[in-house]
């Protein structure tokens, strides 16, 4: 039996996010997401910071390892993590908790799947993965020291991450992002504490950043859980809602399994240009580094609006009224647009104040600026094409924005490849070609929905 309360509230939270203005609606559960997600992203400075403490070898070692991880964050928090955001918003939407608390544990389920995946693939593919990437003598050793911590104990992060996006899909933003805050002010001296040997702590190197990683995770989940068990959310984790059933396995997947192509494509295009980059020697590798990585800094930005997106347009499908959730996806990939747009063209006018944070290698200014100049005034469609997919989750269809991502992995690995290795062009070929992806990836995501992508997936 459900608690009358929890209908209430359920009640109370559907007419908010039907009726309430939108903007406002959007930028009160979004400020907190962007927030967090903003302040997580300074993990990776400070433990890149740590790491390169104890030499270029175990440096080397960590970014080896980087891609396989993003790609799992991004598989786990992005992926199947928006799918379940967006089933939950639509049960919402739909009054349906009973509903709501199945969900929970499918997705519960799914996340032990997932996870089981990547702990499986890495030991029985890590090492030759590695060896693919470049890792060679001590730097595969340091490589291998960090993964097999990170990958065997993965599952703790993966719950994280889906537990987060439960409370999400029910509107409740704040909660998982003050966690996630929280998260980092135990990781980020605790990282190198260990890395370093601080005080009583053992100096475990490279290793020490997994452990913390892993137990950061720990904590933050046994946080996220308690109030799904004993407290009063919309949902709750009730053992009497258990009770698998491929029709909603089916609901979360339908969202997933499109979706998780995407991570795929992003990380296959990153190792790509990266390669042909380096062709140009280390200065233009160094200079595209820094200037790609301004856009890692910006997904933040961007998934903290998209999270607030999935639960809004999710909770207006469940409930039937479209044209609502098209206004709300419209009026997310404005803002999503205009910030990233004005940050593009502020580093396209003045790449030096960014490119000069990181070095004063006239080489390496110059490549990093060449790259600002072409890619950053197209950033706003960056900004529109992601949060429109994260939109998308909660309408229940990711397919056209995941057919733009394809689009843009051909059109820049494909046509950097031929530039670069058949017609012997420049460095900047490939900065045009990564321009002309982005710009195509938010235009043909932009263009399927307002052609109607939401409309047919709702029939």
């Amino acid at each position: 039996m459900v608690p009358m309360a929890a209908v209430v509230r359920g009640r109370n939270l559907t007419e908010a996010f039907l009726q309430g203005p939108i903007l406002p609606l959007l930028v009160r559960l979004a400020s907190p997401n962007v927030l967090a997600f903003l302040i997580q992203s300074s993990v990776s400075i400070a433990e890149g910071w740590y790491v390169g403490q104890l030499g270029t070898i175990s440096l080397a070692g960590l970014a080896l390892v980087f891609p396989m991880l993003m790609l799992m964050q991004m598989m786990s928090a992005g992926a199947l993590g928006g799918a379940v955001s967006a089933a939950l918003a639509r049960s919402v939407g739909k009054g349906s908790i009973a509903r709501g608390e199945a969900l929970i544990w499918h997705a519960l389920v799914l996340n032990l799947a997932g996870a089981a995946f990547f702990t499986l693939a890495y030991f029985l593919l890590g090492q030759d993965i590695l060896r693919l990437l470049g890792g060679r003598g001590q730097i595969l050793n340091a490589a291998k020291a960090y993964a097999t911590v990170l990958f065997a104990g993965c599952v703790l992060i993966w719950t994280t991450n889906i537990l987060a996006s439960i409370y999400r899909g029910i509107g409740a933003m704040k909660f998982p992002s003050a966690l996630m805050v929280l998260g980092v002010a135990i990781q980020v001296p605790l990282s190198g504490a260990l890395i370093l040997g601080w005080g009583p702590l053992p100096q475990l190197g490279i290793m020490g950043a997994a452990v913390s990683a892993i137990t950061s995770a720990a904590i933050v989940s046994a946080l996220l859980l308690g109030p799904l068990l004993f407290g009063k959310p919309t949902v709750k984790l009730r053992l009497g809602a258990f009770r698998l059933q491929a029709e909603l396995f089916k609901d979360i997947l339908r969202v997933a399994l499109p979706g998780a192509v995407s991570p795929f494509l992003s990380v296959f295009t990153v190792l790509f240009v990266t390669g042909l980059v380096s062709r140009f020697g280390p200065a233009a590798l160094a200079g595209y580094g820094i200037g790609a990585r301004l856009e890692f800094l910006l997904i933040p930005l961007i998934f903290g609006i998209g999270a607030a997106l999935t639960a809004m347009v999710g909770v207006s499908m469940g409930a039937g009224n479209l044209n609502r959730a098209l206004r709300i996806g419209w009026t997310g990939a404005a803002v999503a647009g205009l910030l990233s747009g004005a940050i593009g063209l502020i580093v396209a006018v003045r790449p030096d104040w960014w490119v000069g944070l990181y070095s004063k290698d006239p080489a390496v200014l110059t490549a990093g600026s060449d790259y600002l100049r072409i890619v950053g005034t197209v950033y706003l469609f960056q900004g529109v094409g992601l949060s429109l997919y994260f939109a998308s989750q909660g309408a229940g269809t990711v397919l056209w924005p995941v057919a733009a991502g394809a689009l843009r992995m051909l059109v820049t690995v494909g046509g950097a490849a031929m530039a670069v290795l058949v017609l012997a062009m420049g460095l900047q070929s490939i900065f045009f070609l990564t321009a002309a992806g982005m710009f195509l990836y938010g235009a043909v995501t932009a263009l399927s929905i307002l052609f109607g992508a939401w409309r047919k997936a709702r029939a």
